[in-house]
């Protein structure tokens, strides 16, 4: 036998020679590798589309998120004075970055304080009115709680609306200073005062001296200017939406739904209320600054508390809007 037969019975042919011999076979292989090329390019046909339609779903949700507008919420809670959430230096840095936010549609400033001092006050008023001109298109709304008295009102009066709930106490544009005389006391003890000044009036209003007729004249004065800042302030914010009687100015203060008669507020609501209702604002943003948790420990166990009955007596001889 030839070596061709011998490689013929052990089916050793080369493929050519294996098709002739067999044809079917060569069909199974070609149909079994067509399929497996079309599976893997139906696969990554279908792997890119999916990519696509990821791609083009990340560009819509961000395309609605800048076509989504919300409302910049801020809170003063407390008195105004040179700490705390009615600071200036803590007020207007929120302030600004809600202003500044392209994707508020407002800002709403809510404020539940019974006053403070008018310096912080009157800071926060000046930024209110600078962020206005700057960003004219941006209302800004203030609602209350349960109180925005004196000093809390004072920056209220600078908002382009004020929302009130009825019950809540508005009002009190006035100014006072307070302090204690305990000379009389000092008598009856025998303890004497012994104050050395350089200047003769640089004793002014001391608790422990005789108060004279020129120093009670002249923090009466000082009185007079703060409250006429302040009500030039309220008018210049209310405009003619303020109803003014002789008792408007007086110091006293009203619930909210006599404020809203008087022109002092404009009407009823909420954060949630006016974001929903007055904005049309679906998200509130908060920007008030928190302070954290070593801040507070640090307020209540640091030098503050070493420091704090002179501080409450320094603060009780200026004037207040409370």
């Amino acid at each position: 036998m030839s070596e061709q037969t011998s490689h013929d019975k052990a089916g050793e042919y080369p493929s050519e020679q294996r098709l002739a011999a067999n044809p079917t076979a060569g069909n199974w292989e070609r149909e079994t590798l067509e399929k497996l090329v079309f599976a893997t390019v139906r696969e990554r046909r279908a792997a890119r589309r999916w990519g696509i339609f990821f791609k083009l779903s990340f560009l819509l949700v961000a395309i609605l998120a800048l076509l989504t507008y919300y409302d910049a919420s801020i809170e003063i809670n407390g008195e105004i004075e040179a700490e705390g959430s009615g600071a200036a230096d803590t007020v207007i840095p929120s302030l600004n970055k809600a202003f500044t936010d392209a994707g508020s549609a407002a800002v709403v400033l809510r404020i539940d304080s019974p006053g403070g001092s008018p310096v912080q006050a009157g800071i926060i008023v000046d930024e209110i009115r600078r962020l206005k001109r700057g960003y004219p298109d941006k209302p800004l709304y203030v609602v209350v709680d349960e109180i925005c008295a004196s000093g809390g009102y004072y920056i209220a009066s600078a908002a382009d609306r004020i929302y009130v709930n009825k019950a809540s106490i508005v009002g009190s544009v006035g100014v006072l200073m307070d302090s204690f005389g305990f000379t009389g006391t000092m008598e009856k003890l025998g303890v004497e005062r012994r104050l050395l000044t350089a200047g003769e009036n640089k004793g002014f209003l001391d608790p422990f001296s005789p108060q004279s007729d020129k120093h009670k004249a002249h923090a009466q004065a000082m009185l007079n200017e703060i409250h006429q800042q302040f009500i030039s302030v309220v008018r210049a914010g209310r405009g003619k939406r303020l109803k003014e009687t002789d008792e408007t100015f007086s110091g006293l203060y009203w619930t909210g739904a006599k404020a809203v008669e008087m022109g002092l507020a404009d009407g009823f609501g909420t954060v949630d209320t006016v974001a929903r209702d007055i904005v049309k604002a679906e998200d509130i943003v908060d920007y008030t600054a928190h302070e954290g948790l070593p801040e507070r420990v640090l307020k209540k166990f640091g030098a503050a508390v070493g420091n704090g009955a002179v501080n409450a007596a320094y603060r009780g001889a200026l004037p207040q809007l409370r």
